[in-house]
């Protein structure tokens, strides 16, 4: 992961590594729209996303999956925003009265802060945040993970051939896609975790990474009762009604769409980038909304 924020041209290809398959993108040189988007199964048990242990367990496997899927899109650019499950990096919200000026000096309040909250050694762990003042406080978006962990995703990307200059958790990449001036929600899921974002003026408010126990095969039921506290929780302290939910990843928005909207009156959509078959190149069938990561990575 960077530090703090990105300098120079943002790079134009963009690839998801997921427990299932590697998704990637080319955008336009103006950032303007998808123009190419493909994805390669991975096998099963080629991936375990966590903050301990090791995540990738067929590396082979693994840089053949981004070096086929890239070549696929990228022609000959090799700098990419790599993209990896949000089991592998924990995302926290900080608040702060004031920060130093100096970057490093920041940084090391910010992981101070954290230490209090995550189980391993924030020393050493890679680091990236975002400082933004709001009203008489400082609030800090930080993405966090052990350096070990970090490193195993980025040297598949270099085993592929690929230069990895940005690197993010799926739904920070996925919140690009997100206009959020009312109430907003996103729920993402994946076969390891269940994350749920909120945001209202263009302000990201709460964030929560949950286990998800029951895989691909959780149930709209199931989803409903990990959300609805998180909702609740945004409505009591924020004093906001959630108005509308985007739904991303593997979950059904035909099973849980429904029922959130019962439960909260809110409007309910998928997000998805909107593409072309013609856009689509050869590869395996997936939900478009699988698509966020990449188009919010790309076109934010």
């Amino acid at each position: 992961m960077a530090r703090g924020k990105q300098f120079g041209a943002r790079p134009w290809l963009a690839c998801e590594i997921t427990p299932s398959r590697v998704i990637t993108a080319r955008a336009s040189k103006n950032a303007q729209q998808l123009e190419m988007i493909t994805s390669r199964r991975l096998a099963e048990g080629a991936l375990k996303p966590a903050m301990s242990g090791n995540n990738v367990l067929d590396a082979t496997a693994l840089a053949n999956a981004i070096s086929t899927a890239l070549a696929a899109v990228g022609g000959n650019s090799r700098d990419v925003i790599a993209i990896v499950p949000d089991a592998a990096i924990r995302v926290l919200l900080l608040e702060f009265e004031t920060l130093p000026a100096k970057p490093l000096e920041a940084e090391g309040v910010v992981r101070f802060r954290l230490k209090k909250a995550l189980p391993f050694d924030v020393e050493q762990a890679a680091l990236s945040y975002e400082a933004r003042r709001m009203g008489k406080s400082v609030q800090v978006v930080a993405a966090i993970s052990p350096k070990e962990v970090v490193e195993e995703y980025e040297a598949a990307f270099r085993a592929a051939g690929y230069s990895p200059g940005v690197l993010l958790p799926s739904s920070l990449a996925a919140l690009g896609m997100v206009e959020a001036q009312m109430p907003t929600l996103m729920l993402k899921v994946d076969p390891h975790s269940i994350t749920v974002a909120a945001a209202e003026r263009e302000e990201l408010r709460l964030m929560r990474t949950l286990d998800n126990p029951h895989g691909e095969n959780v149930s709209a039921t199931e989803l409903a009762e990990a959300v609805l506290p998180s909702i609740m929780f945004f409505e009591d302290t924020f004093g906001s009604r959630i108005e509308k939910i985007f739904i991303s990843g593997a979950a059904s928005i035909s099973e849980v769409g429904p029922m959130l909207h019962e439960h909260t009156g809110a409007r309910v959509e998928e997000l998805a980038p909107v593409i072309s078959s013609g856009q689509i190149l050869t590869g395996d069938n997936f939900p478009p909304s699988m698509m966020a990561g990449v188009a919010g990575a790309l076109l934010a």
